[in-house]
């Protein structure tokens, strides 16, 4: 067995500490610049910015033909470009369709929205999961479970809906998805 699977000498081990650190506190540095917003709860763009990042700090680490410089230059770019996409999602409502999932009415006033659990891949029983998770018993009292941007499920009950402002733009959405959200409630049971 070759020596070189254990042992290449004192320059990689010094390559690795002194890019793992500069680029770590690169990181530290750039995601702290750039506000709450690129650590918060992860969107789709988030999300592949956050992997993007973590695969390329995890090569720039490991890597010893690639230079400090160049690992610096690539987390910069990856925090420069999540930073500009989602300046451009904030001030044009033209980029927030293109690069964000809506929340998506799953339960609706009594109805399931059929299209839209089968379109997200979900199930009835995985609305009374989140329903019961909530601290319900039953869809009775329930107004609203709602697939978020970020995967969630969140459920709103009746007495939480209030004037129900920060749904009307997904229920005009979904009128027909499985007859009109506006008709009388139809509780279903899990097996249904």
């Amino acid at each position: 067995m070759d020596i070189s699977y254990f042992w290449t000498g004192w320059s990689p081990i010094w390559h690795t500490l002194l890019v793992g650190t500069v680029g770590y506190l690169t990181l530290v540095i750039l995601l702290r610049g750039t506000g709450p917003r690129t650590m918060a709860k992860m969107t789709p763009l988030d999300f592949i910015i956050a992997v993007t990042l973590g695969s390329a700090f995890g090569r720039v680490v490991t890597a010893s033909n690639v230079s400090l410089a160049q690992a610096v230059v690539a987390l910069v770019l990856l925090v420069a470009v999540q930073w500009a996409l989602a300046t451009l999602r904030a001030k044009w409502p033209a980029m927030r369709k293109v690069l964000d999932a809506p929340p998506v009415l799953l339960y609706y006033q009594g109805d399931f929205q059929s299209k839209a659990l089968h379109k997200h891949r979900l199930t009835e029983a995985d609305v009374h999961s989140v329903v019961r998770q909530s601290g319900h018993g039953s869809l009775e009292g329930v107004q609203v479970v709602i697939l978020h941007q970020d995967g969630s499920l969140g459920v709103i009950a009746e007495g939480s809906m209030g004037d129900g402002s920060s749904l009307l733009p997904f229920v005009e959405r979904n009128q027909g998805d499985s007859g009109s959200p506006t008709e009388k409630p139809r509780h279903a049971a899990p097996g249904e």
